[in-house]
């Protein structure tokens, strides 16, 4: 008779340098994770040998991967390969990649007075455009970006704490937020979709210094034949890959809805499909750029 193993969740958090990394950890370890910093990935293997060893007493395990050790870096695909290859482990495998923008790093580098571990007698921007590049690959792996480039500290502790500490509940999560192209396509983003197509209340004078949290403009936005040919198509679309992300593993999902400015109509129809697809995923709904719109409005 076999004993079916106690499932291991391990996450791996990487990224940029200067994204958030020493926040992050700190930040599971007070969700009662075994945490390691800096480890090698020629290590990991023979880290899960030692969670296999512990008898149960380490389920939940976080490990910080940089290129502090860049002499290693080579063996990480290796290494998750290995993990996810081996028929006799019952673990849950996540990769969170946290990034910035390269000014909002140069800015940290500064206010540190740090160098970039990879030109440490250069420039920091041309460190971490080399460390981009280097990194792209295992961004494309990971199942989790998240962009801290207007995440204070505790904001990007809370943001972790609400996805993890809830795994057990809400093993997938579903993430709707607007935001305006003239402020920048949201990096952590899964799925990015643009409505500037759609009439534009901006043109509106009286709606213009509106939302499209308010009746007046989601009503204007709903009302035209495009809007509603668009939900339609967008609601079968979204009914179709939703439940495949699921099966796949990830355990959320991030949809970004944009208009020119983050106001009116990315607004509506966000708040529509969240009202939407409610009952059937752990949904949250937010709005970017909402309260930059509002500050320029005249």
């Amino acid at each position: 008779m076999s004993i079916e193993r106690e499932e291991i969740e391990i996450v791996i958090i990487t990224g940029m340098s200067g994204a958030g990394k020493t926040v992050a950890v700190q930040s599971f370890e007070d969700l009662g994770y075994f945490c390691v910093d800096n480890l090698p990935p020629a290590l990991i293997p023979k880290f899960i040998e030692l969670i296999e060893g512990s008898q149960g007493k380490m389920t939940k395990v976080a490990l910080v991967i940089d290129l502090r050790g860049r002499k290693f870096f080579d063996h990480l695909f290796e290494a998750i390969d290995s993990i996810s290859l081996a028929p006799h482990l019952n673990f849950k495998l996540q990769i969170i990649y946290l990034d910035a923008k390269d000014a909002k790093l140069v800015q940290r580098y500064k206010e540190t007075r740090r160098s970039h571990p990879l030109t440490p007698n250069g420039l920091p921007l041309a460190g971490i455009k080399l460390e981009r590049e280097m990194l792209e690959e295992l961004k494309g792996r990971a199942q989790q970006i998240i962009d801290t480039t207007d995440l204070k500290p505790i904001q990007l502790r809370e943001r972790i704490i609400q996805r993890f500490s809830t795994n057990e509940k809400h093993p997938f999560s579903v993430n709707l937020m607007s935001f305006g192209f003239k402020y920048g396509i949201p990096i952590d983003a899964d799925l990015v979709f643009d409505v500037r197509f759609l009439p534009n209340p901006h043109y509106i004078e009286h709606m213009r210094p509106k939302t499209g949290l308010e009746e007046e403009v989601s009503s204007y936005v709903l009302k035209w034949t495009e809007t509603q040919q668009f939900i339609e198509k967008l609601t079968d679309l979204l009914k179709f890959m939703l439940p495949q992300y699921k099966r796949e593993g990830k355990s959320q999902v991030v949809i970004g809805i944009g208009c020119t400015g983050g106001k009116h109509r990315s607004v509506t129809l966000a708040e529509y499909f969240g009202k939407t697809f409610a009952d059937d995923y752990v949904l949250h709904v937010s709005h970017r750029d909402i309260e930059k719109a509002k500050g320029m409005a005249k």
